[in-house]
């Protein structure tokens, strides 16, 4: 026998082994969709999710997340975290669930670790500048979200994209854990003009709702937020920004003060109300104690001045990064960063496609906090030392 034909029928006792192991409300791997079929993926050894998540921590936007900021930018720390160390917290978490829950790990893996891949530099401040930029140009709202979905379909591999799974594409979109959701149901049957759809009236509303289509989907929406609520607690703490006896009381009893106890309750508490169900929940206590927790965040530290003490110049940094780029293109300055790193070798149809706007965004939109620095540093500081930005510092 040869070495693919014993590969193929460990593959297929596999999926057999799927149908009797996993809950009745998880996700096969034999019913992943792909834009396009790969007779290398029907015919080879590795299950569906399994080849995406494989996609996703080779991309290059994956590549990225090492120096990507999670809530504090700019900060000499290194214990700090990080993008890449909050994907991997996710994944773990995500995963933990899926395995007492039934559910497909493989699939709950490759959606975590690219939920954030779309994440502008200096975290949600980053999405912030980039988006209210995106309007001014006429390109709607940017959300790291949306923009994850467009790295791994359209920017990865010189325009060619990943051909990823719709349920992890979907995964990817729907995983937003900033908001508060006692429980999620799946919002089953989409397909790829579904998809389409969402991204569009999202671009037009942020706050447009959309669930996702897998309850795998789901549990990373969930393990979203359970990994950095007590993480940026802890991050707040080491900065100073907090002290621990100031979280509220009630939150304290009900979940725990460190980030170990409450990832351990919300995460007991999850797979208690949720096993043998078609949705994802919390109990109601500690669903109101957690919505508490993210309010006392959001008061106490993402909103916090004394983090936020450079906002204004970074806010000015791309602006004038985006206007520089956005000339370059129009006057076709071949001798720019823009043409030599990241047009280089870009398919046609993305080159042709997309208005020199949209190439500037997602050219900013994958750079790590310190690339962009350093493209400010080498492109920006004469001209705002001499130019009409001279009343700026940017020290």
């Amino acid at each position: 026998m040869n070495k693919s034909k014993i590969l193929k029928d460990i593959k297929q006792h596999l999926h057999l082994l799927e149908k009797d192991r996993l809950s009745p409300y998880a996700t096969l791997s034999t019913h992943a969709v792909r834009r396009i079929e790969e007779q290398e993926i029907v015919d080879g050894h590795r299950e569906n999710f399994s080849v995406d998540a494989d996609r996703i921590l080779h991309s290059l936007a994956y590549s990225r997340y090492v120096d990507k900021t999670q809530v504090f930018y700019l900060i000499k720390n290194d214990h700090i975290t990080h993008r890449v160390l909050h994907v991997q917290l996710v994944s773990k978490i995500g995963r933990t669930i899926g395995r007492l829950l039934r559910l497909n790990e493989d699939l709950i893996e490759a959606i975590a670790l690219g939920h954030d891949i779309g994440h502008a530099p200096f975290g949600h401040d980053g999405e912030k500048f980039l988006s209210d930029l995106s309007r001014e140009y006429g390109l709607g709202n940017f959300l790291h979200n949306v923009q994850g979905v467009r790295f791994l379909e359209v920017l990865e591999k010189k325009g060619a994209g990943w051909n990823l799974s719709l349920q992890v594409l979907d995964g990817i979109l729907s995983h937003n854990g900033e908001v508060h959701n006692r429980a999620l149901c799946p919002d089953g049957g989409k397909d790829f003009a579904r998809l389409k759809e969402e991204i569009e009236k999202l671009t037009e509303n942020p706050e447009f709702p959309i669930w996702p289509t897998t309850i795998e989907g789901c549990v990373v929406r969930m393990a979203d937020t359970i990994s950095y609520i007590g993480r940026d607690i802890e991050d707040a703490i080491r900065l100073g920004l907090i002290k621990r006896n100031e979280i509220p009381l009630d939150c304290r009893r009900r979940l725990g003060e460190t980030n170990g106890t409450i990832v351990y309750t919300l995460v007991e508490d999850l797979i208690s109300e949720s096993l043998e169900k078609p949705s994802i929940s919390f109990s109601p206590e500690v669903a109101d104690a957690l919505g508490k927790l993210k309010n006392f965040n959001q008061e106490f530290i993402y909103a916090d001045t004394k983090a936020k003490s450079q906002t204004d110049k970074v806010r000015l940094m791309f602006e004038l990064l985006f206007e520089k780029y956005y000339r370059d293109l129009k006057t076709g300055n071949d001798h720019s960063v823009i043409f030599r790193e990241f047009l280089d070798g870009m398919s046609s149809s993305y080159r042709d496609n997309n208005p020199p706007a949209m190439i500037v965004r997602d050219f900013i939109a994958g750079m790590t906090d310190d690339y962009f620095l350093r493209q400010c540093q080498e492109n920006l500081m004469p001209r705002i030392l001499s130019g009409r930005y001279e009343n700026h510092t940017m020290s």
